[in-house]
């Protein structure tokens, strides 16, 4: 079966990650994905061939110079036979070598032209790289021990974020059948997916607080907890998660949801006192058959050994596949490319 979207072109003018991930993640479904390099290569080439081959799987690679005459007229030839550019870099970048609806329709009055930026087209050329957007959009301010500095994730979160939410408003606009401007922004993003807390604060006043061990806001026990060996991510909900884990645990009382959050302090000690009787892998395999949603954390070499379907090879390159899965599909993994 051929890919959902074998058909489709897509010219990539991406830098580092989430443009380029945005893109990968539709060259496994079956997009073709010219990737447009400068004379130079991509930079993200510089940081090492694994890296490079982690966000550009899948791809064709040309060099070209926009910057001159001849690398423009290069640049629309491939508009005239593409459905979609996407670009990945400041605005003014994009306004100066011509990369956006505006200054492609002649060339294909149907191209999608996706512009992924920190803070919009119109946003200005602030640096706006992964952590920054993290720290600008009160996610780190929200994130860590109560008692500790703010905190970030051990992985890029707002590109990987943006990246998916561009590749969705590529597709979004080809599918309408028109062409025109597509913006994402990593601000933008992340604010979204900011919501129950936002719409917690601008509509009840409820401010974001740090609990120890990472614990939910709203429910109770939900968090990391130490065990006899390890720690164990427990996420108890509603009150039959609840009854399950009490009686496996051995422990009577808090049978609503809304006791448990009133008396979080008591619920979290007596929880943390039953696991300590066996380590997070064993209480892994106690909870999970019961169905409470509960694992050890694990490392990501432990990870990555743990759940080794999700690791596919691309020539030389063992990587994670995609994570879409669609009946009668599979997806071959072709490596990132040579330059041009």
């Amino acid at each position: 079966m051929s890919g959902p979207l074998s058909g489709i072109r897509i010219l990539e003018v991406g830098v580092m990650l989430a443009g380029p991930y945005a893109t990968m993640l539709l060259a496994d479904l079956g997009a073709e994905v010219i990737k447009i390099e400068p004379p130079s290569g991509e930079i993200s080439r510089q940081v090492g061939p694994s890296y490079f081959a982690s966000l550009n799987r899948n791809k064709r690679s040309v060099r070209l110079d926009l910057t001159s005459e001849a690398g423009q007229a290069r640049l629309a030839e491939l508009v005239a036979d593409s459905h979609a550019l996407l670009v990945n870099m400041k605005p003014s970048v994009i306004k100066r070598l011509g990369l956006t609806y505006d200054a492609l329709r002649r060339h294909n009055e149907r191209i999608v032209c996706v512009a992924l930026t920190g803070f919009g087209l119109d946003g200005g050329d602030e640096p706006a790289f992964d952590y920054v957007i993290q720290a600008a959009t009160g996610i780190a301010a929200m994130t860590g021990d109560p008692n500790g500095p703010p905190t970030l994730p051990g992985y890029s979160s707002a590109d990987n974020s943006t990246g998916l939410a561009a590749a969705l408003g590529l597709l979004a606009q080809i599918v309408s059948g028109r062409g025109g401007q597509v913006e994402v922004s990593l601000l933008d993003v992340m604010l979204s997916q900011l919501n129950y807390r936002a719409s917690a604060y601008l509509n009840d006043g409820v401010e974001p607080q740090r609990h120890p061990h990472g614990a939910h806001s709203y429910y109770v026990p939900a968090q990391l907890f130490p065990t006899a060996a390890g720690y164990l991510a427990l996420f108890v909900t509603h009150d039959g998660f609840w009854k399950s884990f009490a009686a496996e645990a051995g422990i009577d009382g808090f049978a609503t949801m809304e006791e448990r959050a009133a008396r979080r302090e008591e619920v979290l000690a007596v929880v943390t006192a039953a696991l300590a009787g066996d380590t997070a892998a064993g209480w892994e395999a106690r909870l999970r058959p019961l169905g409470i949603p509960a694992a050890a954390v694990r490392t990501m070499p432990e990870a990555l050994k743990e759940y080794h379907h999700a690791i596919v090879t691309a020539g030389d390159f063992r990587l994670v596949g995609s994570p879409i899965r669609i009946a009668g599909y599979e997806p071959s993994y072709s490596p990132p490319p040579t330059l041009d």
